[in-house]
């Protein structure tokens, strides 16, 4: 806003200057006596400033922006008329005698239309510019007002989809702690326990725009490692972090779904599986792989939404978009999933 202001107040001494000096410009090696200027400059000046500023905070605002283009040209001309009029009214009165306008021996002055053109395009040049300028501030403002609006739609979409996709790993989470109640109570408990870390986590630290990725390793390890609790002997978790703090900043809770799908689809209870989880940090540059076996879901198994993915594609469209790649494939009966983000 305060730069937007700079620019109007730049934007209006510079009309003036231009306006100011036009008449010195074209009289050029012409006498300059004081009454001359006077009548012929600084009075047509006034009578700019009247135009300039009655088009700038009246007119402009009142009848071109809502397209009342007749009225606005007809008032328009109607005051340059009268300005026209008032100018030789005050040089004939006032100042005929001082400015020794010289005679013409055939009795012929400038021809008249030549004389009101010349003069309308006079009084043109500061209704154009308080058109310009006019013009100019409201497409700025119509252009911050618009950024305005799409931060505001894409923080709402971002809030949606993370309060989307709380519910959806509550969900799944307490599946699995339900499913070890009878098997394994104490294992449960630990489990309940470990979910409300989980939970402050993602109910506080979650709220900010981007948290450290060292927060989003420990975060995912605390659930890996409560995942881990309910499947069996036969399958196979290994998962590869950066230890180092490297400082860099992400968004909450890229990651996490995969690892719930991972858990999800490429576990089984009666065949051996595994489950391989790597992220590398490369500068600003951050490389998620996951890979599981291929075990897709029943038609009738209800237990996920397939939110997941879909929660993830759209985030990052959002917020690193040109920024990231994300792809999926199924290789040899193993599903892989990758994604890339450039956090700076």
């Amino acid at each position: 806003m305060y730069k937007n202001n700079k620019i109007t107040v730049f934007s209006h001494l510079l009309v003036w200057l231009v306006l100011f000096s036009m008449p010195y410009v074209l009289s050029y090696g012409q006498s300059q006596e004081i009454n001359r200027i006077v009548a012929h400059f600084w009075i047509p000046i006034v009578f700019y400033a009247v135009i300039f500023y009655t088009n700038y905070f009246v007119l402009i605002d009142r009848f071109l922006f809502t397209k009342k283009m007749w009225q606005f040209v007809v008032v328009n001309i109607a005051m340059i008329a009268v300005f026209i009029t008032l100018k030789e009214q005050i040089e004939n009165n006032f100042f005929a005698s001082l400015l020794k306008k010289p005679v013409n021996d055939d009795g012929n002055g400038p021809p008249f239309k030549m004389f009101l053109y010349i003069q309308m395009l006079s009084y043109m040049a500061p209704l154009l510019f308080s058109i310009a300028i006019k013009t100019t501030k409201r497409w700025i403002q119509t252009e911050s007002e618009r950024k305005e609006a799409a931060h505001i739609k894409l923080k709402s979409e971002l809030q949606h989809l993370h309060y989307q996709l709380q519910p959806h790993f509550f969900f799944n989470s307490l599946n699995n702690i339900y499913a070890m109640v009878d098997i394994s109570p104490d294992q449960a408990k630990t489990s309940i326990h470990s979910l409300s870390k989980l939970m402050r986590y993602m109910l506080y630290d979650t709220n900010e725009e981007l948290v450290l990725l060292s927060k989003e390793i420990d975060f995912m390890t605390k659930y890996i490692d409560l995942m881990k609790l309910r499947v069996s002997g036969k399958t196979v978790v290994n998962y590869s972090f950066p230890s180092e703090e490297t400082g860099i900043k992400i968004a909450p809770l890229l990651f996490i779904s995969l690892i719930e799908n991972a858990f999800k689809h490429g576990v089984s209870a009666s065949k051996q599986s595994s489950i391989q989880i790597n992220m590398t940090v490369n500068e600003k540059t951050v490389v998620f792989t996951i890979e599981n076996d291929n075990l897709p879901k029943k038609t009738d198994d209800k237990s996920g939404s397939g939110i997941g993915l879909h929660n993830i594609e759209k985030r990052l469209e959002l917020l690193y978009l040109n920024k990231s790649s994300f792809t999926t494939q199924v290789k040899e009966n193993r599903f892989v999933a990758v994604l890339e983000i450039e956090t700076n």
